[in-house]
């Protein structure tokens, strides 16, 4: 079973997450944001990963804080399974419509921190998440599981719906990536990631 606990405590925040590349979708989430709540439920049910995330931030300054540490969190979990193991498929896609909306998410588990981003936004906030804050995650994420990340927002639209459809279309991207192959074959002609 890849399973990992991280924990991160600084000034501003306090942050244990769990999780479970080979579990079942279930979540326990609580960041003091409910909608980011909400999106890391999503991601945990379409990725099939087992995630628990126990956050306590500065949210009275503002939510910039806790969202960037939790990506902080999970890109570490992520670095902690992949790290060393390296028989898995290595690269995911996903296009995931919601309504008027439709995103594309394509990664490669390369060991090799890079994202684009291409995501605009009518509002400044869902709910009580900043909607800017939501690259500052990925972005988090991505610098922390040396993974290589796209994401388009082909179509726009309601800023609820394009959330939603990145975490989940996220979730689907990497457990197709996370995938193990049937040897202990590395996913790259140069024998190692």
């Amino acid at each position: 079973m890849r399973k990992t606990t991280i924990s991160r405590s600084t000034r501003e925040t306090t942050i244990e997450g769990t999780l479970n590349l080979d579990g079942s979708g279930k979540t326990e989430i609580r960041t003091g944001i409910p909608y980011l709540d909400h999106m890391l439920t999503l991601f945990g049910f379409h990725g099939n990963f087992d995630l628990e995330i126990d956050a306590t931030g500065d949210l009275s300054v503002d939510d910039h804080h806790t969202v960037e540490d939790v990506g902080i969190v999970i890109g570490q979990a992520l670095d902690n399974l992949l790290g060393e193991q390296q028989n898995y498929v290595r690269y995911g896609s996903f296009l995931l419509p919601m309504d008027e909306v439709l995103a594309r998410v394509v990664l490669d588990l390369s060991g090799r921190a890079y994202l684009k981003y291409n995501v605009e936004f009518s509002r400044e906030k869902v709910g009580d998440l900043s909607t800017e804050n939501v690259l500052e995650f990925f972005r988090a994420l991505v610098r922390e599981s040396r993974m290589t990340l796209h994401i388009d927002m082909l179509e726009s639209g309601n800023a609820h719906h394009q959330i939603e459809v990145m975490f989940k279309a996220f979730g689907r991207a990497l457990r197709e990536a996370v995938q193990l192959l049937d040897s202990d074959e590395v996913a790259s002609t140069k024998g190692t990631l």
